[in-house]
């Protein structure tokens, strides 16, 4: 969840990868791969995050899940990754929408 709001701050800013790469000091390979999923980012790549487009770290780490061997770990976390789950729903609802496309499916 976390990666698909990463790329959506991305998208809302309308920044390229590339852009937003060369703002992080890392490559666009990497940024790809943050945005995929296949990495975590570093604090220090959330805060530069936070720092690019004005807003507070703990609002990008709002959609960090706490979860342990695939399940919520207690009731507050269940609470917060479900109303994460909900923004980022929204927010690709909204780039769907931005878009032309109706199915929130990005091409």
């Amino acid at each position: 969840m976390l990666s698909d709001a990463l790329r959506l701050i991305r998208v809302f800013h309308d920044l390229k990868q590339q852009e937003l790469a060369d703002r992080l000091d890392i490559s666009k390979s990497y940024l790809s791969e943050i945005e995929n999923g296949k990495k975590i980012p570093s604090v220090e790549i959330i805060e530069k995050y936070a720092s690019v487009f004005s807003i507070p770290p703990s609002s990008i780490m709002f959609f960090a899940e706490s979860v342990s061997d695939g399940k919520v770990v207690d009731a507050d976390s269940k609470v917060r990754f479900a109303i994460a789950d909900k923004v980022v729903q929204f927010l690709k609802f909204v780039e769907a929408k931005t878009s032309g496309r109706e199915d929130g499916v990005r091409t």
